[in-house]
């Protein structure tokens, strides 16, 4: 990235952080010396203000898995458009899209609608509180649920580069305890403290965390929690934020062949649109007010047009899932491969970790297993394998605690392209 390849953005900044806080409306969108601007995206591509062409592995941090302006979820929604935007009063279409997820979540009885990740996942953990009669919360280091009060300990995503406390009053995270990824030994043996004996209403986890790099749960990792939780009246979350239809069509609990209690989904859900729900226990979710005790309301939840846009995304998964999904796998294997072959050959310190459709490199030799390991990657080394990246055409996440993310439009033209970066990337980082 040089001035000259994005002197329009760069103009662009200095006139949005005379107007934001830092320049940005989410953190995680700034990097130095300032971020690129978008003007448009159409398939696996983003075209910036400054007229330049980036295959994008960032996807809106893993939303939008069918591509940008998917013309087929366009056409819905601007159908929808024309009948109106938003009512606050029920429709039909909310009902058919709770009726496609109870069919495909497993976990899913019931389901409320809502617009974010981060609203779904506090509410799933007062739901969880409110049905349990408890007050703590278990979650894991580098488990990113939101930018709320309780669940920002060690967090992942933009928050793993700094620790925000500045605002968050402590008696908001006492109930909060924070436990290693991938160690169900501590795990357990914080459940039978005394202290906390009938006293945790849930565990929230991500089943793979996506926010802290890429961390793959091990062997029996999840079904142990399963297991514990149930002995012990918790509620277990899966915030399938990213992985939900994603993994697979039923998201994580059907990729791995477990049923938490409550899941909580978003990103791909919409395709881009903003979109969440949480799926889980007819017991558990008849909670909700107004048949049940726990309040959530919301002024946009259900409105017409993400939930058009939802229907559509799901009518394609649904109907193509048996294409879609061994196919964007085998690409993103194929990516994989490829920049595994190069750190190899290159005798570099680098761990690739990948699932299904996304993958992420860690500058160490050692396996990256939980938050812990992650932090010890050589991030000076990443931000050059960043911005080398940029510099030839490819975006992934200017973070090391982020995913990068293959959609179902990336094709072999760009494959061949990405390798190349890739390639020339990393031969660059070895020369620090």
């Amino acid at each position: 990235m040089t001035d000259s390849t994005f002197d329009k953005s760069r103009n662009l900044f200095e006139r949005a952080v005379k107007l934001f806080p830092g320049g940005v409306n989410s953190p995680v969108r700034y990097f130095q010396p300032h971020p690129f601007f978008v003007e448009s995206a159409n398939g696996s591509k983003l075209f910036t203000n400054d007229g330049n062409v980036l295959i994008d592995y960032c996807l809106g941090y893993g939303s939008v898995f069918l591509g940008h302006g998917n013309q087929e979820i366009g056409s819905e929604v601007k159908h929808q458009i024309e009948k109106g935007n938003l009512f606050c009063i029920p429709t039909e279409k909310e009902i058919e899209l709770a009726e496609v997820c109870t069919e495909i979540i497993p976990c899913a009885e019931m389901v409320r609608i809502m617009n974010t990740g981060a609203e779904a996942t506090m509410h799933s953990i007062r739901l969880a509180r409110a049905f349990t009669k408890k007050t703590k919360i278990i979650k894991f280091e580098g488990g990113y649920h939101g930018a709320y009060d309780y669940v920002l300990n060690k967090a992942g995503s933009g928050a793993a580069v700094q620790q925000y406390a500045d605002g968050i009053l402590s008696e908001s995270s006492a109930k909060t305890i924070t436990m290693p990824f991938n160690n169900f030994e501590a795990l357990e043996s914080t459940i039978k403290k005394d202290e906390n004996q009938n006293d945790i209403a849930c565990i929230i986890v991500e089943p793979v965390l996506a926010n802290t790099g890429l961390i793959l749960p091990e062997k029996e990792y999840l079904n142990d929690l399963r297991n514990i939780t149930k002995e012990n009246n918790i509620v277990l979350i899966f915030d399938e934020v990213i992985t939900g239809f994603r993994l697979a069509l039923g998201g994580a609990g059907e990729f791995f062949g477990i049923k938490p209690d409550l899941a909580t989904f978003a990103k791909t859900l919409g395709n881009g649109f903003p979109i969440s729900l949480i799926a889980g226990n007819k017991e558990i979710m008849s909670g909700f007010a107004p048949s049940g005790s726990v309040y959530q309301a919301s002024t946009f939840a259900g409105n017409p047009i993400s939930v058009t846009a939802a229907l559509k995304t799901l009518d394609i998964l649904t109907n193509k899932k048996n294409t879609i999904y061994p196919n964007v796998a085998r690409t993103c294997d194929k990516m994989v491969k490829a920049i595994r072959d190069i750190v190899e050959g290159k005798k570099l310190n680098v761990t690739v970790n990948s699932i299904g459709s996304m993958y992420q490199l860690f500058f160490t030799k050692n396996p990256v297993r939980d938050y812990a390991s992650v932090k010890t990657t050589d991030g000076k080394s990443f931000d050059r394998l960043f911005r080398t990246l940029l510099s030839k055409g490819i975006f992934i996440p200017p973070s090391p605690f982020e995913t990068c993310f293959v959609s179902t439009v990336h094709n072999e033209e760009d494959l061949e392209k990405t390798i190349d970066a890739y390639e020339f990337a990393l031969s660059k980082v070895t020369n620090i």
